[in-house]
């Protein structure tokens, strides 16, 4: 299975933030969506409601207006009107004239000046009752084609005399109605003229003429003369397009004799029956009278024309027969224009002028507020509760994923704090989490193996001192008792075991200060050549000693010799005598060990971790510092009997000089390779000083490479030997065989 770099980052499908921004995402759309659709129907229908109730407001105080206007000549006693519309609406009203000179503004005191804030650039509505605008007036149809305001009478107003005495002829017609079993009421129009209105239709037009009085017919005196004027303006305009005349007719569109046989009251009849009403002998005998008179006037009017079609010719009919038009539809449509002119030009001096309504809030804001109402309330107080709710589930269950893995790594956490032992935690999906929780498991791991380590340690470091102490304590108890006698042997054994002691101690305090960054480095150019043979010299006692070949190699003639070191030789003489004298322990007899140096590039500069690390038996391989050197080391070969291996520590280096060890020793497990480097490991688990050291060796030589910015790596192959190489870099200054520069 391969596995996932921690340090990469996952695809942002997966990422924590992906999904905390998806999360988002989802619940802003649906609460904008649920504000966006909430605002639009509540606003809509409050501005509904609000549009409604302005227009039914606008319609009234048009209304009122147009009704002095109608029955007013000037616009001289409005402000009182105008004051009371705005009291009672809470708006603004103005009434300017066409020119928007100001008749009266409710925002401002006429007295004090104009108003604060200027009028609005359109009108509401032109108030003109000679031109209604039906989509103000309440009952627009009653206002006629001609959109005349019905309210604007002129000369057509009866006096209080005659009202009344049309009244008294209403009641008389409504009681002889109601004696004949027809309900009606009387209503009266703006003339003042009262009408008998039938609460139903009758069942008998016959039984509606006997109660009909003349005087609920004819015209006043005063209707009379506002008729005749407007016969006279009629006509006028008639005799400019080159027409007949006409007569009016009294009725509220005031209809003209068509020629279609239309037969005018008798006037000996309807003489008489005025005479019989002012003498007060109106009875039914006398109304049958004059509905027969009625009748011989309409039969005498068809007998007229009869004859009118027998001079021209036309063939006879029944008397039944319809009457043919005397006037064209041209005819009608020039009178029905007429009329229209002419009433409006008699009604000029009876109204007021056009003017221009304004209608506003009072601080002039063009749209005004509204409340919300309960309805409207609820519904807000619902959808905010079902937003809030889908959130807070959403919310909830993205907090429950996202925190039951921080849980499980919480609870891990606090178990190793307790120092008990913490099973893995399950890794989840490949996200930020999941990276965490691998590299929380690769630390608790780690951090495993480095307590087992320091257990370890703390046993070797233990053991390491206790051993020469013992020894130590031994030889001096004994003296003490009289055992042993304090003779140069005796005294030699001692100082042998107090510079073990020392070694150790030494090389612990080498560590301690490498770990701490305090290890102190004297650079200087160093020839390495010279220092391998000294290092060489050093051992080759001991080498002898233990019938091993020790030997350093030379370049051949011809090739160049390895450059300049820059480090510290004491150190460095330090470092590859624990290499020496580890190489020379675990060879056998008969054996060699190698030394050599030669330039290498930075491709050739080893990389990788400093510091070994794992678990893993080992061969008897260890090393120890001899007295030269000041150093213990110990390390095991590294080759495995199924191919070999390779081991390197440290960080990467340029250009620099590579020192090998190489030896024919039984060599190194591959298993193992990667804890030679690490502090008191010793394939060797019964720790025999005569199999191997303290097991620090190898540590100092490692911490000693990288201190100098170097590596040091091992390569091994069981039954063949080891080769361990230290790189350190070049001086930068000429080669072995040149002078180094000098130093101040």
């Amino acid at each position: 299975m391969r596995r996932r770099d921690p340090r990469a980052r996952p695809p942002l499908r997966k990422s924590l933030l992906g999904r905390l921004l998806t999360v988002s995402a989802l619940v802003a759309s649906c609460s904008v969506a649920a504000t966006a659709w909430l605002a639009v129907q509540t606003t809509s229908g409050a501005i509904r409601q609000e549009q409604g109730q302005n227009l039914s407001a606008d319609a009234e105080i048009y209304n009122v207006l147009m009704q002095y206007a109608a029955t007013h000549p000037d616009w001289s006693g409005v402000d009182d009107t105008v004051r009371k519309l705005a009291q009672h609406s809470g708006r603004r009203i103005a009434l300017t004239t066409e020119d928007r000179r100001t008749l009266f503004d409710s925002a401002a005191d006429r007295s004090t000046g104009p108003a604060a804030n200027p009028l609005p650039a359109q009108s509401s509505a032109v108030v003109d009752p000679l031109s209604v605008d039906t989509a103000l007036v309440p009952d627009a149809a009653s206002a006629g084609a001609d959109r005349v305001d019905p309210r604007a009478v002129g000369p057509f107003l009866l006096p209080a005399g005659e009202r009344a005495e049309l009244r008294r002829a209403a009641d008389r017609s409504v009681k002889c109605l109601g004696a004949l079993g027809i309900a009606a009421n009387i209503v009266q129009s703006a003339s003042g003229r009262p009408r008998v209105q039938f609460v139903g239709d009758p069942a008998d037009s016959s039984m509606e003429d006997k109660c009909r009085t003349p005087e609920t017919d004819a015209p006043t005196a005063t209707e009379r003369r506002a008729l005749a004027a407007l016969d006279q303006l009629a006509d006028a305009c008639l005799k400019r397009q080159g027409r007949t005349g006409v007569r009016l007719k009294l009725n509220p569109d005031l209809s003209w004799d068509r020629g279609h046989g239309q037969a005018a009251d008798d006037p000996a009849s309807t003489a008489l029956a005025e005479a019989e009403v002012k003498a007060g002998k109106w009875t039914e005998a006398t109304a049958d009278k004059w509905a027969e008179a009625k009748k011989r006037a309409a039969a005498q009017s068809a007998a007229d024309a009869r004859s009118a079609k027998e001079k021209a010719g036309a063939e006879v009919g029944p008397i039944t027969d319809s009457v043919p038009e005397v006037r064209s539809s041209g005819d009608d449509r020039a009178i029905a224009s007429c009329v229209d002119s002419a009433r409006r030009e008699q009604l000029t001096a009876y109204v007021a002028a056009p003017a221009l309504l304004f209608i506003d809030s009072p601080a002039a804001v063009s749209v005004p507020g509204f409340d919300l109402s309960p309805s409207n309330t609820a519904r807000i107080a619902g959808v905010t509760a079902l937003v809030l709710l889908l959130t807070v589930g959403a919310s909830v269950i993205a907090g429950v994923r996202l925190v039951r893995p921080l849980r499980a790594l919480t609870g891990a956490a606090q178990r190793m704090r307790d120092g008990l032992d913490s099973e893995p935690v399950p890794v989840g999906a490949d996200n930020e989490i999941g990276r965490l929780t691998a590299t929380f498991n690769d630390m608790a791991l780690h951090r495993s193996r480095l307590e087992e380590q320091r257990k370890v340690m703390v046993s070797d470091v233990a053991h390491e001192l206790r051993t020469p102490l013992s020894n130590i304590r031994g030889w001096l108890e004994a003296a003490q008792d009289g055992l042993a006698e304090p003779d140069p042997a005796f005294v030699a054994s001692l100082l042998e075991e107090a510079v073990q002691l020392q070694h150790i101690i030494d090389d612990l305090q080498d560590l301690a200060a490498a770990d701490a960054g305090a290890l102190r480095l004297h650079r200087e150019p160093v020839r390495i050549g010279e220092l391998l043979g000294q290092v060489a010299a050093a051992h080759q006692a001991r080498a002898e000693a233990a019938g091993v070949t020790l030997t350093v190699l030379r370049p051949a003639p011809g090739d160049p010799r390895p450059p300049l070191v820059d480090a510290d030789p004491v150190r460095l003489r330090q470092a590859v005598s624990n290499l020496v004298s580890n190489a020379v322990r675990h060879t056998p007899p008969g054996g060699a060990v190698t030394l050599r140096a030669y330039a290498t590039g930075s491709e050739d500069g080893g990389g990788g971790g400093g510091g070994g690390a794992g678990a893993g038996a080992g061969d008897a391989r260890t090393a120890d510092g001899d007295a030269g050197a000041g150093a213990d080391g110990g390390a095991g070969d590294a080759r495995a009997a199924d191919g070999g291996g390779a081991r390197t520590a440290g960080g990467g280096a340029g250009a620099s000089v590579a020192v090998e060890v190489a030896d024919t020793g039984s060599g190194i497990p591959a298993e193992h390779l990667p804890h030679v480097f690490d502090r008191f490991w010793r394939a060797e688990k019964s720790r025999n000083r005569s199999t191997g050291g303290s097991g620090l060796g190898l540590a100092i030589v490692l911490k000693l490479a990288e201190a100098h910015g170097g590596t040091a790596s091992v390569e091994s192959v069981v039954g063949e030997g080891s080769v361990f190489t230290v790189r350190v870099p070049v001086a930068g200054g000429p080669r072995e065989d040149e002078e180094p520069p000098s130093r101040p």
